[in-house]
């Protein structure tokens, strides 16, 4: 209960740089079965964690698409087979046939229990050009991903969390951003990992939706990402699922990730919202215990990580 006390008060301090309204405290966890989550489980606390799976150099500058990931398999790499796992990462071509965004919302199986899987996919509606988001388990069976994922990891249950309220954005960076940098510059000596899910209450936001056919030019410069992705203003309500780390200690690290979906039919990679005068955000965040780095490419570069 320290450490979150201090948290509360070290992002409580840091987001009123960025927030005209902000309110941090200690809570119980909602309950996350119901609206506007409706989560396989009640809450984000027990043996939390996040993991960096894979990595955006298996993406870009060319897609290496036999990088095949499976959420079970994942669960027990980091030592907590049953996990619920959120996060942000990429479909498995292998199982789509196309590439897209996925917003993973996974109970792995364990004890018995079989894998339920709630996660959403979005790629480009190819009638009309906008954002088409589906539910994976209404088409596919499989908890495989691809590429590259960022994920928090926890046993489901109630228990403490952060809630963090913020309205009306008056700086330059996302929610998910100035938590980032509020932990980097209180944690100067070390990393502090966070996730969790905050939903977009009101206004709206900045998404991108990768293509569904892999450029077949390299992607050499953020700018040529920029060009291939398809980007887009969603509104509200949005859930999003954060993964965020105050700085990289060494390990190639995507040190903030962060994917939205609704049920609307919209969503995607979240960037920052784009009505700063009359957003509202409210979360529910989590330090991580231990932070675990899989497939880690050889390499690397620092292209296409925004």
């Amino acid at each position: 209960m320290y450490v979150f006390l201090f948290l509360f008060l070290v992002l409580q301090s840091g987001l009123k740089e960025n927030f005209a309204d902000v309110q941090v405290s200690v809570v119980d966890c909602p309950d996350l079965t119901q609206d506007p989550f409706r989560f396989p489980v009640k809450g984000i606390c027990g043996k939390p964690r996040i993991t960096d799976v894979g990595g955006v150099p298996y993406l870009i500058p060319m897609p290496k698409q036999d990088k095949i990931y499976n959420m079970n398999a994942v669960a027990k790499e980091i030592e907590l087979p049953g996990a619920f796992i959120l996060g942000a990462g990429a479909v498995s071509s292998r199982t789509l046939g196309m590439n897209a965004e996925l917003m993973p919302v996974v109970q792995t199986e364990g004890e018995g229990k079989p894998t339920v899987n709630g996660s959403y996919y979005s790629t480009i509606n190819p009638a009309d050009g906008t954002c088409l988001q589906e539910k994976y388990s209404e088409k596919y069976s499989d908890c495989d991903f691809g590429l590259l994922a960022n994920l928090y990891a926890c046993e489901g249950k109630p228990g403490k969390v952060i809630e963090v309220r913020a309205n009306r954005r008056t700086g330059q960076s996302s929610l998910v951003t100035s938590m980032r940098k509020t932990l980097e510059k209180q944690y100067s000596d070390k990393s502090v990992g966070m996730g969790g899910t905050f939903v977009i209450q009101k206004g709206k936001a900045k998404i991108h939706i990768m293509p569904p056919e892999f450029s077949a030019c390299p992607l050499l410069t953020d700018e040529d990402v920029n060009k291939w992705l398809k980007h887009f203003e969603v509104r509200a309500p949005l859930i999003c699922q954060p993964v965020l780390v105050s700085r990289d200690p060494g390990l190639d690290l995507r040190v903030e990730h962060t994917h939205c979906f609704s049920h609307h039919g919209e969503g995607g990679h979240y960037y920052i919202d784009t009505t700063p005068d009359s957003v509202e955000y409210l979360g529910y965040f989590l330090p991580a215990e231990f932070l675990y780095r899989i497939d880690r490419p050889e390499d690397t570069h620092v292209v296409g990580r925004e």
